[in-house]
């Protein structure tokens, strides 16, 4: 009995390891944007390229359906079970609470009882098609790291699109197409996900494979197959990740593939169940959306590990003297050279590639002064390579700002004419003194 029970937990052991391991949780760590360091002598900081943790990005967006009257209730409506045409006893009703099935609950939390979700009006406008556009917002640039899942209540659609934008919805591509048969539907032969190659990973596709509306009780999701995409570059297990960072760093397409603003869901044709509908009973043919998952990270191009949500907005917590919302432009005063995203190479820290000075870009990102290019000016002493401590009356990075009031300018300003090896007081004074002793021994000399 002892050893039976060994086996039964090595067993599911294994299946856990199995289960948990089979992909990464997201695109890897990148969670640190610098960390201070020693080098010469001294703390000097080292920079990272980095990025915030993945997350349910549900809970950030807005969601606006069109037509804008398609949610049901309003008037109050019966409907009637797919599978069984008269088993009608669901009611909607917009004004009861418990009856009301408002669009908010397409992202409420799971595990209710009963279960919540979103539904829209009949098709008792039949033959007249009936469509519904879902459209997720979130004012800013995110990066899918998971699959988009819906779940569906109402058995799942036979025709659907999924559609993203880049520009805040001013445009739309498609991400791929759903179909019971995708010749009739879209003139495209159907597809799976699995039977592309690295070479056809960004194709659009139509797939047969989440569109059967019968057995709607045990079949309610439909997927778009973002970690099976990358499984195409890191391999089944996501094993090789350096081989998709290698691709995201080099190839723009790639990544703007899994980049967006919006998501746009196109219900086209509601599940019927058959090849022809009951235009006896048209209170069977609805949708209903229970769950909506989008798993990703706001896009701050490498260059921030944190992204807040204040004042119904995200942006990123900019790092590497960036700025901007995406962190996709240099901070005023640090525009040495043109600004970069950060990249995922080398692994596991990457390349932070911050923004400059004009300075710093042309000596060294990290000193602001030294004693053979960046010298500290009038009598100005370089500490550390970090700041010049300047004589009063300077100021400025070098000391090389006059700080003067009244009369005291004329006696800064002259000095400041001297060369530069002269503006040094400690040097000035033991270059006076030794002329004085060669003038002295001149004189001396012309006397004998």
């Amino acid at each position: 009995m002892y050893l039976l029970q060994v086996f039964v937990l090595q067993a599911l052991w294994v299946s856990w390891c199995h289960a948990t391991q089979h992909y990464p949780a997201s695109w890897g760590h990148y969670d640190v944007c610098k960390s201070q360091v020693y080098a010469e002598d001294r703390l000097a900081w080292h920079y990272m390229a980095c990025q915030p943790e993945a997350t349910d990005m549900t809970k950030y967006l807005t969601v606006s359906l069109d037509p804008p009257n398609i949610t049901c209730g309003d008037p109050p409506e019966m409907y009637c079970a797919l599978e069984n045409p008269y088993m009608c006893n669901n009611e909607c009703d917009a004004d009861t609470e418990e009856l009301a099935h408002p669009p908010e609950l397409m992202f409420d939390s799971e595990g209710r009882n009963p279960t919540t979700f979103w539904q829209s009006t009949s098709w008792k406008k039949y033959p007249k098609p009936l469509q519904v556009n879902i459209t997720l917002s979130w004012n800013k640039t995110i990066e899918l790291t998971d699959d988009i899942v819906l779940t569906f209540e109402s058995g799942r659609p036979e025709q659907l699109v999924l559609e993203k934008s880049l520009d805040y919805g001013r445009t739309w591509q498609p991400y791929q197409f759903y179909a019971s048969d995708c010749l009739d539907a879209f003139t495209m032969e159907p597809k799976a996900v699995h039977q592309l190659t690295p070479s056809t990973m960004l194709e659009i596709i139509c797939t047969e494979a989440y569109s059967t509306g019968y057995v709607w009780k045990y079949d309610k999701t439909v997927r778009f197959e973002i970690k099976d995409r990358f499984a195409l570059l890191a391999g089944p297990r996501l094993h090789n990740m350096a081989s998709l960072y290698g691709q995201l760093d080099t190839t723009k397409n790639l990544r703007d593939f899994f980049t967006l603003t919006d998501l746009r869901i196109r219900l086209l044709r509601p599940a019927t169940g058959a090849t022809m509908v009951d235009e006896n009973n048209l209170s069977r043919y609805f949708y209903a959306i229970s769950d909506i998952k989008v798993q990703g990270r706001c896009k701050c191009n490498l260059h921030a590990n944190s992204c807040v949500f204040d004042k119904g907005k995200l942006g990123c917590e900019c790092e590497h003297n960036t700025t901007g919302p995406d962190c996709a432009r240099c901070k005023r005063h640090y525009q040495g050279r043109a600004w970069s995203m950060g990249s995922y190479l080398p692994i596991p820290k990457g390349t932070a590639n911050i923004c400059k000075t004009f300075r710093n870009h042309l000596i060294n990102a990290s000193r602001v002064c030294d004693n053979v290019l960046l010298r500290c000016q009038n009598g100005g002493v370089c500490h550390h390579h970090q700041r010049c401590q300047c004589l009063a009356g300077f100021g400025g990075v070098l000391c090389e700002t006059a700080q003067c009031q009244g009369d005291s300018c004329e006696d800064l300003q002259s000095s400041q004419l001297l060369p530069p090896e002269f503006t040094h007081t400690p040097q000035l004074v033991v270059r006076l003194l030794t002329l004085k002793l060669f003038l002295t021994l001149s004189l001396l000399l012309v006397t004998l």
